[in-house]
């Protein structure tokens, strides 16, 4: 049996980890441990990142966005040239088939995102530079000047990778140097990646260690990593109890950290909308819920329906579906645990199982399709537990006894990544649909018509966040460049400083001719004119 530790990327090589403990991935579909050994970082190596992350970062401030972008859009061809190999690892590792999911969708998504972020830093747009040519007032968003760390979570293997998805790629984007944290679920994956990374970037030549990598920390080490004063930005995508310990840790050291915790993202299906497609919305509610087996940060967790004779309908189908489908692994054995303690916390709130509800025995990472169904009143009697996650394949019908009720489900949701709304194609539900969309809309970062949250478009308009708990901050998006950039930016003021010794998109001189500069209160590509000494009488 292999033993041999795997290396990290520190400093711009990769070198013998100092650990003292050791881990190996395991695939999910089986329950098989796989061979690469992979280190516990200790302390050491956190220290290490964090003075080689800082002095990149200096050096980052004198390397320019062109060499930034020609990094970003190497780095995606040589993710594009590895294909076959990385997809097959992460599939290996997460159970996720290659294809579709991983070599059509997954990885093309990856490396347009590094493309988008690549166009974001070449254009620089994204500082959104302001002049204010009376007072001699300019400013724009730089870098934070020093590392930002990135903590992957393990249902996107690629695209929210630490070291290749979109946080990755914004914080690079927007001229910061990246430790990567990769996922204890998909270690392989994380290396592979980086190791294009690591020649994307010398072919580059920018600073060695703008991209490092470990495998893994104590928690006390990953606390100690958020709340230090080399570091710039943390941001993170997992549990609502991890992230909400290092929320404490980088507010405590007053450190931005931008966080995604956990999302139900409810469904309201109106009465007019059962009774007008309700084969149609089991079909399409029933492909996402279930759609790679409920690992989506959008998977559509809570239904909220009136009770009537049509409602009773559309349960059974779901139920009869549910019943009928394969059951897809899980992403690990944790993933496991927590649909049975989300299922057991869903009963004790009030819930009752009408399919699933049970993990399969010697059956790799697998936990049954899984429906629940709760009263409305019960809903509204303890809204804490009921909106308890269960991340996977498990979904919890809420039953309202009349719209008022479906109103004031609305008003107790907590912050959400989505809510969605299905209404008559005509008129019949447009007086619910205002009365339960004015609560929802407060509680959801994207709203949602008549379609699955499932799919995150990445688009510059998307809003992949919301309110706690969904995301530690209502106002910033993980998905949509060039916002996504703005996470790990520093608003940089300049007051009275002459035009030659200012960054070139405050200058008097438009750059590129094309930059949209916000110039004494107007958006405008121009360049700045002085009127000249006496033009006025």
């Amino acid at each position: 049996m292999n033993t041999t530790l795997e290396r990290v990327l520190i400093g711009g090589e990769w070198r013998p980890a100092e650990a003292t403990d050791s881990f190996r991935a395991m695939n999910p579909d089986t329950r098989e441990t796989l061979p690469h050994v992979y280190p516990v970082s200790t302390r050491s190596d956190v220290e290490a990142l964090l003075e080689a992350g800082s002095a990149a970062a200096s050096a980052l401030e004198d390397a320019g966005s062109e060499r930034i972008a020609s990094f970003l859009e190497g780095y995606a061809d040589r993710i594009d040239a590895a294909k076959e190999q990385i997809a097959a690892v992460a599939s290996l590792e997460t159970a996720l088939p290659v294809s579709p999911r991983l070599a059509d969708v997954e990885l093309p998504r990856t490396t347009n995102q590094l493309r988008q972020a690549a166009a974001a830093a070449r254009d620089t747009g994204w500082t959104m530079p302001t002049i204010d040519t009376a007072n001699g007032i300019r400013s724009f968003l730089g870098p934070l000047g020093g590392p930002v760390a990135v903590f992957g979570p393990n249902n996107f293997p690629l695209a929210f990778n630490g070291i290749a998805g979109g946080d990755f790629a914004a914080a690079i984007a927007a001229g910061n140097p990246v430790i990567a944290k990769a996922h204890s679920s998909h270690p392989r994956t994380t290396q592979l990646l980086a190791e294009e990374a690591f020649v994307a970037l010398q072919q580059s030549g920018l600073p060695p260690a703008t991209v490092q990598m470990i495998y893994r920390t104590s928690h006390e080490d990953g606390v100690w990593l958020v709340s230090h004063p080399l570091i710039g930005a943390c941001a993170y995508t997992g549990s609502r109890s991890a992230g909400l310990v290092l929320k404490a840790a980088a507010d405590g050291a007053g450190k931005p950290i931008y966080v995604e915790l956990s999302s139900v993202n409810p469904v309201f299906l109106l009465p007019g909308a059962l009774q007008e497609r309700s084969e149609a919305l089991a079909e399409e509610f029933h492909g996402s819920a279930l759609l790679g087996a409920g690992q989506f940060c959008t998977n559509p967790g809570i239904v909220v329906l009136a009770a009537g004779t049509r409602t009773e309908a559309f349960i059974a189908d779901l139920v009869a579906r549910f019943e009928a489908s394969p059951v897809g692994a899980l992403l690990g054995a944790a993933g496991v645990r927590g649909m049975e303690t989300a299922v057991e916390t869903l009963c004790q709130a009030g819930a009752s199982l009408l399919v699933g509800g049970n993990a399969l025995q010697d059956s790799g990472c697998r936990f049954q399709n899984t429906l629940l169904r709760i009263t409305g009143k019960d809903f509204l009697a303890d809204p804490a537990r009921s909106q308890t996650e269960a991340f996977g394949n498990g979904n919890l019908l809420v039953v309202a006894d009349d719209e008022g009720e479906m109103v004031r489900i609305a008003a107790a949701f907590e912050g959400n990544l989505t809510g969605c709304i299905y209404a008559h194609s005509g008129d019949a539900d447009n007086e619910l649909y205002g009365r339960v969309t004015k609560p929802l809309r407060r509680r959801v970062g994207r709203l949602l018509n008549d379609k699955m949250p499932t799919g995150v478009a990445v688009s510059a308009a998307m809003n992949h966040g919301g309110p706690y708990p969904a995301t530690g901050h209502p106002g910033f998006t993980a998905v949509g460049i060039p916002a996504a950039l703005r996470r790990f930016g520093m608003l940089e003021c300049y007051d009275n400083v002459r035009d030659n010794r200012l960054p070139p998109e405050l200058r008097d001189a438009n750059p590129t001719g094309r930059l949209w500069r916000f110039i004494d209160q107007q958006w405008t590509q121009d360049d700045v004119v002085h009127e000249a000494i006496g033009a006025r009488s």
